[in-house]
């Protein structure tokens, strides 16, 4: 026979009573927000481009049928930087011992 769980801890109650608080919290604040209409491109310009533009910080020189943009140079390098570390730790990872380890 299975027993059902006892509640009678006040630390649970706290607990429960704090994520039930901010579901509410949540809740609330996503049924009253407001989203605007959906904005679109023009039939001529090229997003492509706009991105890659976007992302070497060349929007100057993008020309006509561009679309506005930011710059995201500064994310660019670093996410670069960040795959870059990912691939040299993998590739440290990966390589296997000549000497000691488990005998292989």
């Amino acid at each position: 026979m299975t027993t059902r769980p006892q509640l009678r801890d006040p630390s649970t109650f706290v607990t429960g009573i704090v994520a039930v608080a901010l579901f509410v919290v949540f809740a609330a604040v996503f049924l009253n927000a407001g989203f605007g209409g959906a904005v679109g491109f023009g039939a001529d310009v090229n997003i492509t481009a706009s991105i890659g533009y976007a992302l070497m910080g060349l929007l100057d020189v993008a020309g006509e049928n561009t679309a506005g943009s930011e710059g995201f140079l500064a994310a660019f390098i670093i996410v670069a930087l960040l795959l870059d570390a990912a691939l040299e730790g993998s590739v440290l990872l990966a390589t296997r011992d000549s000497e000691g380890g488990d005998g292989e």
